[in-house]
């Protein structure tokens, strides 16, 4: 598992792969040359190329951002929220960790969801630089209390 400590608050957190944004990235860049290359006085195709690029750019941009998806300390859990932000969520308002595993195309993929009654947060491989099994197993072993 690819966790990391905060050293200023000692939690445990869990983030984007480090090269996913310059991935991300290459990808708008690549987009916008193939629109440029191929529009030939075509301006649709040119446009949705670029649309395209910034959505890329855009999700780029929140890696950059919010990189730290999920971070766990004795005290509670903190997600990220919207685009960039971030949500303190109290052992006490934790209903349910789980992974939802779901076939798909012929693998398997599966989900962290963390249950709070109010809201549900999710979280796949590529948030986490870890798998999510692995992740649940951290949450409730930090989790203080019976288990």
């Amino acid at each position: 598992m690819r966790a990391e400590l905060d050293p200023e608050s000692s939690a445990v957190q869990w983030r984007v792969p480090r090269a996913l944004p310059a991935l991300k990235l290459a990808g708008a860049a690549a987009l916008v040359a193939l629109g440029l290359l191929f529009a030939e006085g075509d301006q649709v195709r040119l446009v949705l190329a670029g649309l395209a690029a910034a959505a890329l750019a855009g999700w780029a941009l929140r890696d950059l951002l919010a990189p730290v998806r999920l971070a766990v300390d004795p005290a509670g859990i903190t997600v990220v929220s919207g685009f960039a932000g971030r949500r303190r969520l109290d052992w006490g308002s934790v209903e349910a960790i789980t992974v939802d595993r779901r076939p798909r195309l012929g693998l398997t993929t599966e989900v962290l969801e963390i249950d709070t009654g109010d809201s549900l947060h999710l979280f796949g491989r590529y948030d986490l630089d870890a798998p999510p099994g692995e992740v649940a197993e951290a949450l409730r072993a930090a989790r203080p209390g019976p288990r």
